[in-house]
């Protein structure tokens, strides 16, 4: 790798752990504001949201605003009016990590975050951007994570121990720094970053449990369990 690769690839690579981290999100853990110029780095503030619209087909929903997928929706219709909503997330999120590769931010984090990642959960260093991305957004981190094992970066056994990661406590930053802040005020003087801190341990545990099951009853070269 050579030094100037190494430094655009360390550029980029801290760019986008910086944009899916969630810190710089309005109200987020640094208390960007909802006019500061600094939310251009964060990822959900560029994914934006839908309109909201009014349910003019049926009257008795009155002045009721519905999203894009409208209110009242049931079975596969709605289903896959859901599924729509996903698409500018994954797009969006595969798109900013094909610029950050080919830029060489990937081999920059499997240079950095493997002496990390590996004893800690046994997982490649380059799993680090979509560990990243699945705190702010789980969509972004099951779409990474699935072209990762597509791409056999991500074995079966690693992609396992990924997952169990993510599911547990899903897009804890914001999650816990949205809906969790009805819950500030009782933490008394319990200071803000400890049950954050307590979430981000028992994902690396949820990791780890999975991790020994596949040590026991998990034979990959044959493929099966």
């Amino acid at each position: 790798m050579s030094v100037k690769r190494l430094i655009i690839g360390s550029i980029s690579l801290i760019f986008i752990v910086l944009f899916f981290s969630g810190l710089f999100a309005p109200g987020g853990p640094l208390g960007v504001g909802a006019t500061s110029p600094l939310r251009v780095l964060d990822f959900g503030t560029i994914l934006g949201a839908f309109g909201r619209m009014g349910n003019l087909a049926d009257p008795s929903y009155g002045s009721v605003a519905a999203n894009f997928q409208g209110v009242g929706g049931s079975g596969a219709r709605n289903g896959f009016m859901f599924a729509l909503t996903l698409f500018p997330t994954i797009i969006l999120a595969i798109g900013c990590v094909k610029v950050v590769e080919y830029l060489g931010g990937l081999e920059v984090a499997e240079l950095l975050m493997r002496p990390l990642l590996k004893p800690l959960m046994g997982i490649p260093g380059t799993s680090g951007i979509p560990m990243i991305a699945s705190l702010q957004s789980t969509d972004a981190g099951a779409s990474l994570t699935k072209q990762m094992k597509d791409s056999k970066t991500l074995t079966k056994k690693e992609t396992l121990i990924f997952t169990a990661f993510q599911f547990a406590a899903g897009a804890p930053i914001g999650n816990y720094f949205a809906s969790g802040a009805a819950l500030f005020p009782f933490l008394g003087p319990t200071a803000i970053g400890v049950p954050f801190g307590m979430i981000l341990i028992f994902k690396v545990v949820a990791a780890n449990l999975m991790r020994l099951y596949l040590m026991k009853f998990y034979k990959e070269e044959e493929g099966a369990a």
